[in-house]
């Protein structure tokens, strides 16, 4: 007759967090400006809100659009919508950059 051996993962360990890498650059090369719904914008500014951009990127704005290049995702979404009915090609609203 064996001993039935102890059940793996039931002792007591220790758990050990990954580390987050963490940058301590400015950033710069990965901003761009995003494009993003005037309204949003416009409340964001009141209250704070986040904004979420055509490419996904959710982010605080803070900074001026106008400084950064524009997302290429962003613009290729954009660009596309024109195709369905949508406003692409001119006059997108570029949010800020995160």
């Amino acid at each position: 007759m064996s001993t039935p051996e102890p059940e793996r993962g039931t002792g007591t360990g220790t758990l050990v967090e990954p580390t987050p890498q963490t940058s301590h650059g400015d950033g710069d090369h990965e901003r761009f400006a995003h494009y993003v719904q005037k309204d949003k914008i416009m409340a964001s500014a009141i209250d704070g809100s986040p904004v979420v951009a055509l490419c996904g990127k959710v982010w605080v704005p803070g900074r001026d659009p106008k400084k950064y290049p524009v997302c290429p995702m962003c613009k290729e979404i954009y660009e596309s919508m024109s195709s369905f009915g949508g406003r692409g090609g001119k006059g997108g609203d570029k949010g800020d950059k995160g």
